[in-house]
């Protein structure tokens, strides 16, 4: 039995969001620049994306560009940038015939304009597909997120449309970038690190974590059913007990 069959189709992740690192380890180690990794990298995008049709997934978040990662040497920067607006225009016309909505989360309007128009371009394109959506998350900060949230609710509040004590939970998710979108159950990071780089610290509250150490370059449709697999193996109990579980 192959690691697809494996799977059980009923229990995959309505979600996964991937954290990509690992692109400039991998160039480094075969002797080239940091973008040469980066540009690799796109056949893992592909790659994550076929699995995620495969079996299923309705939201796959890709962590592409956070807003820390403008401190990197603008050669990388420009050319991060570049590869985003070529990639876009080369494979939305297969990605809207493969039923894909490309989305984003973050302040895109920080990016360059010919990327806005570019990522504007394709979501309107396939804005009314079906499939899997492809979420990147260019220019995000989850900490900027989360305080771009606080600032329209106190606006609200100061503004006398609601209470402090209408506040919930539900009035945070809403004012999220994600509002229309379902918390990831599966967060995957490549690279062998351990941590969570501020992204997605609201919704990944109760998501399964899973750490590999494959570079993102070297990342396949494999590793994501591997990723799938370990997920599907632990009890999620958000809170409960293992017999509450049961019943």
């Amino acid at each position: 039995m192959n690691i697809l069959e494996q799977i059980n189709l009923n229990e995959t992740p309505q979600h996964i969001a991937i954290i990509m690192d690992g692109n400039g380890r991998w160039a480094q180690k075969q002797g080239q620049d940091r973008l040469f990794g980066h540009n690799i990298g796109v056949e893992s995008v592909r790659e994550a994306l076929k699995g995620a049709q495969e079996i299923g997934v309705k939201y796959l978040t890709l962590y592409a560009f956070s807003t820390e990662n403008w401190n990197r040497p603008r050669a990388e920067v420009e050319g991060l940038m570049d590869l985003l607006i070529r990639t876009i225009a080369k494979e939305v016309d297969e990605l809207n015939e493969s039923n894909v909505v490309i989305s984003t989360i973050g302040e895109t309007s920080g990016l360059p304009d010919s990327a806005q128009k570019e990522l504007q371009d394709a979501y309107d394109r396939t804005k009314d597909n079906t499939g899997v959506n492809l979420i990147l998350a260019l220019n995000y900060s989850s900490k900027w997120e989360i305080l771009e949230a606080v600032k329209k609710i106190a606006a609200n509040v100061k503004d006398g449309n609601m209470s402090v004590d209408d506040i919930g939970y539900e009035t945070i998710d809403l004012n999220l970038n994600t509002k229309d979108i379902p918390d990831p159950e599966l967060l995957i990071r490549t690279s062998g690190e351990h941590r969570v780089s501020n992204f997605l610290l609201w919704q990944i509250a109760y998501a399964e974590l899973h750490f590999t150490e494959v570079l993102w370059p070297d990342f396949k449709r494999e590793d994501l059913y591997k990723a799938v697999l370990d997920y599907q193996s632990r009890e999620r109990r958000f809170g409960m007990t293992s017999a509450q579980i049961t019943k």
